[in-house]
């Protein structure tokens, strides 16, 4: 039976996002994908050379004003950019919803890195004279930061704060606000996830130090799961946020619907800090199909987590082919291998990737995948060009997988009026 009834049907009724490469509204995003042109480019770093890296380019002021931007953070900046372009898209500007009423939930891989490196490497040209310190680097660094942004520029007084788990966040941010409108805590939620990483110097020494970095002399063929010759991750900034709404309220006020919220869950792996657990994983993508009422069969499009990385991504497959053995109509995909790892805004990215699948019925393709890894091999693996679904799209698992073994999944299906 499914997890969700028919009073508590939750519904996505709008996208805001920022990507590696330039697109900055769904639609433009779909098109990038689907062409499978990737958006990385380089990053010139401070202490290191130069890295393959998903870099974002918005319009920054369009929703407050450069000296507000300059006292908060970067994370803060894409919230903002991100909430104001989904409340647009939605439709929603708080005269059907309270803004009390009205909840923000943000994922984040880590947070208050950038602001901290960049400050003590600033002191250090004055001799480490802590005078130079900055006084907004306590609201910068609180780990609620972005999501506290967001409510100070909609004016959005219910609760909010940020959800640390790991690269699985931006899909635990969306479970979050799902249960809190099934819980009728908050009556609208603002749910997405956020990556400033490419601003921190540490995420990519640290990478390069345990040899999970990217490197190629070309950098939009640099992010390759899946791939024999892959050899890391390539870190990426991005955003995404969600509007997500009950059905009976959006259905109310004529909101169109992206996508339903068929089930979703997290567990966690137990064992190691670092490296991955296939079981765990196939686990947990089996309690979002009991807890969606789904088999197997009944998923369109899976959309893997792979980064790059050997383990992380043969783990992956495992689970998938223990799982999805007999599914011939079932398609599968990577959005990393286009855009990145955006680490904190990675599940939702690569969920709005997929999203417009439920009305466009095409996967978008895997890219750079030249060589594939046999223990990588995957029935219904989609390479390097769409592939249009003649039978129609139903279904996404979406999978999103973090450090210190935190395994999230969450299933979105096509909205059927009932």
């Amino acid at each position: 039976m499914s997890l969700l009834s028919e009073k508590n049907r939750i519904v996505i009724t709008g996208v805001g996002l920022t990507a590696p490469g330039g697109s900055n509204s769904l639609e433009d995003f779909r098109k990038t994908v689907l062409a499978g042109k990737s958006g990385i480019s380089s990053i010139d770093l401070r202490y290191m050379d130069a890295a393959p890296a998903g870099l974002c380019d918005f319009a920054e002021t369009r929703y407050r004003k450069k000296k507000e931007n300059k006292r908060g953070t970067r994370a803060g900046c894409i919230g903002v950019y991100c909430a104001g372009e989904a409340l647009a898209d939605a439709g929603v500007d708080f005269t059907e919803y309270d803004r009390a009423r009205t909840g923000v939930y943000i994922g984040l891989t880590e947070h208050g890195t950038v602001e901290t490196e960049n400050e003590v490497y600033n002191i250090s040209q004055f001799d480490y004279n802590v005078d130079y310190w900055t006084h907004h680097h306590n609201p910068r660094t609180v780990l609620n930061n972005p999501a506290g942004e967001i409510t100070m520029n909609q004016g959005i007084t219910g609760p909010h704060y940020s959800v640390g788990a790991a690269c699985a966040a931006g899909n635990a941010a969306l479970i979050q606000g799902s249960q809190m409108l099934r819980l009728d805590e908050v009556d609208f939620a603002l749910c997405g996830g956020i990556s400033e990483c490419t601003g921190s110097f540490g995420i990519f020494a640290s990478f390069r130090s345990q040899g999970a970095l990217a490197e190629h002399p070309d950098p939009t063929r640099a992010s390759r799961p899946f791939d024999m010759d892959r050899n890391g991750i390539v870190i990426s900034e991005g955003g995404c946020v969600f509007t997500l709404e009950r059905l009976d309220k959006a259905l109310a006020r004529g909101a169109k619907i992206y996508g339903e919220i068929a089930g979703y869950a997290m567990n966690s792996d137990a064992r190691d800090f670092v490296l991955p657990y296939g079981p765990r994983q196939a686990e947990c993508m089996q309690m979002a199909l009991d807890r969606a009422g789904l088999q197997p069969a009944d998923i369109s499009i899976i959309n893997t987590h792979a980064t790059g990385t050997k383990q992380g991504d043969v783990e992956e497959c495992r689970a998938i082919r223990e799982m999805f053995a007999d599914c011939p109509d079932t398609r599968i995909n990577n959005t990393k291998s286009i855009i990145g790892h955006a680490m904190g805004a990675a599940g939702v990215l690569e969920l709005a990737a997929n999203l417009p699948a439920l009305t466009d019925n095409k996967v978008h393709p895997t890219i750079n995948l030249e060589n594939l890894d046999p223990d990588c091999a995957l029935p219904g693996l989609v390479v390097e060009s769409p592939e249009q679904m003649d039978g129609g799209v139903e279904t996404i698992l979406n999978n999103s997988f973090g450090m210190v073994g935190i395994n999230s999944v969450v299933i979105v299906k096509r909205f059927v009026a009932e």
